[in-house]
């Protein structure tokens, strides 16, 4: 049994319990948000003169899973009463040749957020260890070593203080058929899916192997992996937004950053 195996694919919300929970994540995020950047204050001991707010450290939420497993309509939640100023959504595809010629964790560096800053990876430098090693385009001991990398620039990055959050969405075997099979019938939606989503689907043992394998290298104390049930798109895009907010809390509880209280609205 992996730990795939033992995540519940059957929870649910309503469309009700859906926007209720939905809106107080959100709000709490975008609360959270301007605080990190410095554009307001958590009133203590003594309040800055304006433009003097401190900054809190990088926000980075990396997302990997599935195709169709619904990260698209996450992100979307996540970042979607910010500021499009305030964030960077980024996505990865095949290096380009010039890429190719540098250390393969290169590319992921350029991006990353400053102090204050908030940016989200679609697709990550874990296809080092899932694509690379399933499609065979990496040799067994480049990648193997790539979990050492791995694990040595995450602790980098949180040793300097940024905060990670990783996600992995997981659906069924039953629900990721269901989905390609929407898209190629609805035709605002087929651009999405590609011969390749197909190839890939056929070797999805394999690559359910290499994610298992993933999670047991690169699961640590410092970047754990929150795995997230995906087969109700309603339940994960609220466990996304709240599971940011609640590693934003910890972090900072951490490195002793001051964050404002949640916010009262008078709902019920």
């Amino acid at each position: 049994m992996g730990r795939l195996d033992d995540l519940d694919l059957s929870l649910r919300l309503s469309r009700k319990e859906e926007a209720s929970r939905l809106d107080a994540a959100q709000t709490r995020l975008t609360q959270l948000r301007l605080a990190l950047g410095g554009l307001t204050w958590a009133g203590s001991p003594k309040q800055p003169k304006h433009g003097e707010h401190p900054i809190g450290p990088p926000l980075l939420v990396v997302i990997e899973g599935w195709d169709a497993a619904g990260k698209g309509g996450a992100i979307k939640r996540l970042v979607g009463t910010l500021d499009p100023r305030h964030y960077r959504v980024v996505q990865f595809a095949a290096p380009s040749y010039d890429e190719l010629r540098h250390h393969w964790l290169q590319r992921f560096w350029l991006p990353l957020p400053g102090r204050g800053g908030m940016a989200v990876y679609d697709r990550t430098w874990y296809g080092r260890v899932l694509v690379e090693r399933v499609e065979e385009i990496t040799p067994e001991k480049d990648w193997r070593r790539g979990y050492r990398e791995i694990r040595e620039f995450e602790q980098q990055l949180v040793d300097d203080g940024t905060i990670l959050v990783k996600f992995w969405l997981h659906i069924s075997d039953r629900e990721q058929l269901e989905r390609f099979e929407s898209r190629r019938d609805d035709p605002l939606k087929s651009w999405k899916l590609t011969p390749d989503d197909w190839r890939n689907r056929e070797k999805r043992p394999q690559y359910e192997a290499a994610a298992e394998e993933m999670f047991a290298e690169t699961d640590t104390a410092h970047a754990p992996w929150d795995v997230i049930p995906a087969d109700s798109k309603r339940w994960a895009r609220v466990a996304v937004v709240e599971t940011v907010v609640r590693r934003i809390e910890e972090r900072c509880a951490e490195l002793g950053f001051a964050l404002p209280d949640p916010l009262v609205t008078g709902k019920d």
